[in-house]
């Protein structure tokens, strides 16, 4: 029973229309966490080269984190070089989370496996690309 629940979603999820629906959905919520964190980054400079700046990480780094966060959450919405910018913002979540959230901290744990999930999700994005409603046009 179960496989063919899983059969029936499957069929349903290769519709063209609902493929094209969940393609958007993907980079929706993948995105919307890094250019709100891009976006209170750039608000908030001088307080994350602060923050930055106690884990021992170069504050000079911070323009090219905005820039990766900002910028590439934007390029995953709009569907930009989705495969592209999706392998650097796995990456990005993988390095990040081991710098900011390694500790031995339940909460940092937790911060740390968010990190990890979402660089599940954008590996998925480099998979299956940015769908047919993207500015990639990929129509996977």
């Amino acid at each position: 029973m179960l496989k063919q629940l899983n059969l029936r979603v499957a069929q349903i999820a290769e519709q063209p229309t609902v493929a094209t629906l969940l393609s958007v959905g993907m980079r929706v919520l993948l995105s919307l966490i890094f250019i709100l964190a891009g976006w209170q980054k750039l608000t908030g400079y001088e307080a994350t080269a602060q923050y930055m700046a106690a884990m021992g990480v170069p504050t000079a780094l911070l323009p090219l984190v905005i820039l990766t966060e900002l910028g590439g959450g934007l390029a995953i919405l709009l569907g930009l070089q989705t495969r592209l910018v999706a392998l650097a913002l796995a990456g990005f979540c993988i390095i990040s989370g081991l710098i900011f959230h390694g500790g031995a901290d339940p909460m940092q744990q937790i911060m740390l496996m968010k990190n990890l999930a979402m660089a599940g999700g954008f590996l998925a994005l480099v998979l299956f690309g940015g769908g047919k409603l993207s500015l990639d046009g990929e129509r996977r």
